[in-house]
């Protein structure tokens, strides 16, 4: 239940919103279009911000198609390893590139949310990261088509998500993976817990942290591990804005979509496939780009603990089975909170 809040905090609300979405407009003059995909006019869609994923996309690509995905918008942020080239010869992608800062773009939402607002109102529309795999209890038999039609028929305006770090074994970066690969092949375990959770006043967003990257980067810094709840999937609508990634949205109401694992409201999982092998290698990159996290250069250390390859893997490491395990337990919702099947 959404607490109330004051008529200033709500006023206060609504003209962020409206500032977020005159800068996302703003922002489409940073955007040049490489490919325009003929897009459906039914069916869910997929945006997407990327650089340099050419190994991620083709499995990427493939996972989400498999799951009903009948469109992708990607806005690629000056890729120089052959992505651009991957996506301008898939027909069921529309791709803008653009060479401004993903950190002043609000890392991507300023660019993205003008995307949603072009192609996206009134439409079922999936944000997902090219290493995000979006599962839930029954989507082995039942796609995203199905689960969005359950979703409206139950009065539901999104589906939120724990984000779920996977990694190996092994340390960091000496395994192999190869694109169109599933990188459950290569990342089979992940941290069941612990997670904690709280709202966020006034936005009422969650704040959910925990499992492996605090337990072993942010052990000593807690308030500085990663958001873990996003709201990825969510019937659109051009008054909407993103505030943080799809962590925390506006208006108010729509952050309480997800109530976090053990919650009420239907939920699903991201498997994150961010420990590839690459990960080594990456984080020197991007920790010299400075273009993630609000202050970068106080995440120097966390970039310099993943270059030194460690070993997430412990003795209360799950190895991943399946959907199901993850409603087992209780870090996503089973498939009787959509669909009637015993």
């Amino acid at each position: 239940m959404a607490e109330r809040i004051s008529i200033w905090q709500s006023y206060l609300l609504r003209l962020k919103r409206k500032r977020l979405l005159w800068r996302s407009f703003r922002s489409r003059h940073n955007l040049k279009l490489i490919r325009q995909g003929n897009v459906p006019d039914d069916g869910v869609l997929l945006f997407c911000v990327l650089r340099n994923e050419a190994t991620r996309l083709p499995y990427f690509l493939e996972f989400y198609r498999d799951a009903g995905v009948n469109h992708f918008f990607f806005v690629d942020n000056g890729s120089d390893d052959g992505t651009s080239d991957l996506l301008a010869d898939q027909s069921d992608c529309t791709v803008w590139n653009t060479e401004a800062s993903y950190r002043e773009a609000r890392f991507g939402l300023d660019w993205l949310t003008w995307v949603f607002m072009k192609f996206g109102h009134n439409r079922w529309c999936l944000m997902a990261d090219v290493d995000e795999l979006l599962i839930y209890d029954g989507c082995d038999t039942r796609k995203l088509p199905e689960l969005v039609s359950a979703l409206e028929a139950r009065g539901h305006e999104g589906f939120g998500a724990l984000m779920l770090d996977f990694y190996p074994e092994g340390a960091l970066g000496k395994q192999s993976y190869g694109p169109g690969q599933n990188p459950c092949d290569v990342l089979t375990h992940f941290d069941a817990g612990p997670f904690r959770q709280v709202r966020q006043t006034p936005r009422g967003n969650l704040w959910l942290q925990g499992g492996v990257r605090e337990r072993v980067f942010f052990a000593d810094a807690q308030e500085k591990s990663p958001t873990l709840n996003k709201i990825p999937l969510i019937k659109w609508r051009r008054s909407y804005a993103w505030v943080n990634s799809c962590h925390a949205l506006l208006p108010r109401r729509l952050n309480f979509i997800y109530d976090g694992p053990k919650g009420s409201t239907p939920s699903g999982a991201f498997i994150h496939t961010k420990f590839l092998p690459e990960i080594v290698s990456k984080s020197e990159t991007e920790r010299q780009r400075k273009q993630h996290f609000h202050h970068p250069d106080q995440f120097d250390g966390y970039y310099k603990a993943v270059e030194s390859a460690p070993v997430l893997y412990c003795e209360h490491s799950v190895r991943y089975s399946g959907p199901e395990q993850l409603a087992d337990l209780n870090l996503i919702s089973r498939r009787t909170a959509l669909w009637d099947i015993e």
